[in-house]
């Protein structure tokens, strides 16, 4: 039935084509989400490879994150908000898997090279109900896949319904992100204990929503914190 299911698609491409994220072209047939014009010029990072980076920089306080690093730099009205968008609203989890591929094979070595385990940011039930997917965890499984590293959803729970950060000020995120997540009360403890723990997000702004995360984390004790996303504000 391969040469019907050809058929079917390529009728729907004839009067529904799809089109670049980015510029909104015409997709040739071994492109996905996004053009290798657009692809080629997304502003990718390489900030793992700088200590004292801007996106640690987001980071800096109680507890202390060993390393951050993004993919790419988050503007507004940019290709790289749009492909974010995409991803959280429009259900391309996939698009999310291979940035984490991308971001998987570039911090493999190096100073992410210990790290022992993945915890994406969780969503809170209702939101993920609605969304159907968790944008985060998405993004952790193609850096699980290039890091060789397991990803653990069931960690940290989100037990508190928040509004969406995105028209926030700094100080109101900090306060929005206060007490919104906890250590999931049926998990060995001494067996997460002394891990190198890589906390995921898609969007780093100002790092409280990560570092919100971290701190409940830091509980385990004897762990160490880095943090990695799809893309970072950098708002120096």
């Amino acid at each position: 039935m391969n040469w019907l299911r050809n058929a079917l698609d390529g009728f729907t491409e004839l009067f529904y084509p799809k089109l670049c994220v980015g510029c909104g072209e015409k997709l040739f047939q071994n492109e996905k989400f996004i053009c290798l014009q657009c692809r080629s010029s997304l502003p990718l990072l390489r900030e793992h490879e700088v200590p004292d980076n801007f996106v640690e920089q987001h980071l800096y306080g109680d507890p202390f994150i060993e390393s951050a690093t993004a993919l790419m730099l988050y503007e507004k009205e940019s290709v790289t908000q749009r492909l974010v968008h995409e991803i959280k609203y429009h259900g391309a989890k996939e698009l999310a898997r291979s940035f984490g591929r991308m971001l998987g094979r570039q911090i493999r070595e190096g100073r992410f090279s210990s790290v022992d385990v993945i915890v994406p940011i969780p969503l809170h039930p209702k939101r993920l109900k609605w969304r159907g997917y968790n944008q985060s965890e998405w993004f952790a499984r193609g850096l699980s896949e290039e890091m060789n590293v397991p990803v653990c959803t069931d960690w940290v729970r989100r037990v508190v319904e928040t509004t969406t950060q995105t028209e926030k000020n700094a100080e109101e995120r900090w306060n929005n992100v206060q007490g919104i997540f906890a250590l999931n009360p049926n998990l060995p403890i001494a067996e997460m204990a002394g891990k190198h723990i890589l906390i995921v997000d898609d969007v780093i702004t100002t790092g409280a929503t990560a570092m919100a995360c971290a701190k409940v984390l830091a509980r385990i004790g004897n762990v160490k914190l880095s943090v990695a996303s799809i893309a970072a504000v950098n708002a120096h």
